[in-house]
């Protein structure tokens, strides 16, 4: 392959896919202030807002695939959004009593020491999110997408309870796979290292 068509064949990096990642990058901090602010619908608002922003990270993927947009900034750039609006959202949600503490801390305990680890293996190969990590992060879109809900203001107590703990049981699911999934990004992590030496 000549010089010439390995520079045709590169991605840019200003794309559509990496433009949606950015905007999810974005959305965290309103996300944030729309959920703490005490007005009328503020719930209703912040899921809005976490719903999109959840929403881009399928777009991206898609298109990025699709259209052969992968880019090496991509790829860590989506993983650090995804860490960001399931972090901010995670803290809200427990700041408001609608979930325990132990359980941010063990999701964003991971995801920085994931994120960590991966910025440091950058230096020898770029390490895209995995099944398990794509799992974790649809069954945490979920379940903290349903937590926002305020479900007992305008359901029955009795089916509003049901929901919420619906919900609950996504974020175990979410718990799982954080759990599994960091267990095989430290797994390829030393095999990346082994095949450098």
């Amino acid at each position: 392959m000549s010089s010439e068509q390995g520079e045709a064949n590169e991605v840019p990096v200003i794309n559509i896919a990496n433009a949606l990642t950015v905007l999810r990058l974005v959305l965290v901090p309103v996300f944030v202030v729309v959920y703490w602010t005490d007005t009328p619908g503020r719930a209703w608002a912040a899921w809005g807002i976490f719903a999109l922003a959840a929403l881009t990270d399928k777009l991206d993927g898609y298109l990025a695939r699709s259209r052969g947009l992968i880019t090496d900034f991509g790829k860590l750039a989506d993983s650090i959004a995804d860490k960001c609006l399931i972090g901010a959202a995670l803290i809200m949600l427990s700041l408001h009593g609608h979930l325990w503490w132990w359980v941010t801390v063990v999701m964003i305990g991971r995801e920085l020491a994931i994120t960590l680890m991966r910025m440091y293996m950058v230096r020898q190969e770029v390490m895209a999110a995995g099944r398990g990590g794509k799992i974790k992060m649809f069954m945490q879109s979920l379940g903290i997408g349903g937590l926002v809900i305020p479900w007992a203001s305008f359901l029955p107590g009795a089916l509003a309870t049901v929901l919420i703990w619906i919900c609950y049981g996504l974020i175990a699911i979410a718990l799982y796979f954080s759990i599994s999934s960091a267990v095989e990004y430290v797994r390829d992590a030393r095999r990346i290292s082994g095949e450098g030496q």
